[in-house]
């Protein structure tokens, strides 16, 4: 199976996924117990506004209807409107999701530059000081929730020495690498953890097998034989761990930007679901989910590439 094929059937694959997804967040609002409407508002809300608002939701109209038009409004980009800014939620989410995705792609950098280099050496240094340091600190944050470490950062590095500042996301490119590296580390730790076990496995495991003996006995250079035989082959597996996680930086980024007060989608979605703004949560949600797909299906087509046995 060539490569077109297998990309083109991993799409056709996330169809019916991204559908199901759709539904469950269309079912949302209607499986909130009792009138949706009702708890939208409060219970302090009068019977007109009620009524006003199941009519401009179209909770009025027959569930498959109200489905039909759900589907309608997504396609031309019309995700309803913000019960508490009255924003368009579709003009809310290019506002915020840009700045989660650049969280969750500097976090993952952060993470690959060092989960590398610190899996290369535990394995080179197996079972010595180094290596069993290593796999300490690696189990230590794995252990550690991810808002105590963001919180112990801003005090240290924010407040007790001022390295970093504690707000802001910067106008440009570079001001935000500065106004988001502590959150963006706080996020890299716990992967970059997870990335350096299993890579060192993968070192480890690739250093007896037969190729890199052989390459070995041949003569080559130690540096070109860990290159293109030993971490070339290693990594494969680990790719495949940070595209899983990558969806899990998506949606951690809810936590961390609580913490760090970021105003993305995950902060949104914080905001929504305390002040009841229902169609944003639907809209974020659905988005989350989107974005995990994509997510998945990216990794799949690397992944193939990496490995020419994988297929559908």
């Amino acid at each position: 199976m060539d490569k077109a094929s297998y990309i083109i059937g991993r799409l056709l694959q996330m169809i019916p996924t991204v559908f199901a997804i759709t539904v469950l967040v269309f079912l949302m609002v209607h499986l909130i117990p009792g009138d949706p409407a009702t708890i939208m508002l409060g219970l302090k809300a009068t019977p007109e506004k009620i009524e006003m608002l199941t009519q401009h939701l179209g909770l009025d109209k027959p569930l498959v209807v109200q489905f039909g038009i759900f589907l309608r409004n997504l396609a031309r980009g019309d995700m309803g409107d913000s019960l508490v800014s009255r924003m368009p939620v579709f003009e809310l989410l290019k506002r915020r999701l840009p700045l989660t995705l650049f969280l969750a792609g500097y976090a993952a950098t952060l993470a690959i530059l060092m989960a590398v280099p610190l899996a290369l050496i535990s394995a080179l240094k197996r079972d010595s000081l180094i290596d069993q340091t290593i796999r300490a600190i690696t189990v230590a944050f794995l252990s550690t929730p991810s808002f105590w470490v963001g919180i112990l950062l801003l005090i240290v590095l924010g407040v007790k020495i001022p390295l970093f500042p504690v707000g802001g996301i910067g106008e440009n490119f570079s001001q935000r690498l500065y106004y988001l590296f502590l959150p963006a580390l706080t996020m890299a730790l716990h992967l970059a953890s997870i990335l350096t076990r299993n890579l060192r496995d993968g070192i480890i495991a690739t250093l007896a097998s037969e190729h890199v003996v052989f390459a070995r006995t041949k003569g080559l250079n130690e540096r070109l034989v860990l290159l293109k035989h030993v971490i070339r082959n290693a990594i494969v597996s680990t790719l495949t761990l940070l595209g899983v996680y990558m969806s899990w930086l998506v949606g951690g980024s809810v936590i961390i930007e609580t913490v760090f007060a970021l105003p993305g989608v995950g902060w949104t979605m914080v905001q929504a679901i305390t002040g009841r703004d229902y169609p944003v949560v639907q809209a974020l949600t659905l988005t989350f989910g989107i974005l995990v797909s994509v997510v998945y299906l990216l990794t799949d087509i690397v992944y193939s590439f990496l490995d020419p046995r994988v297929t559908l």
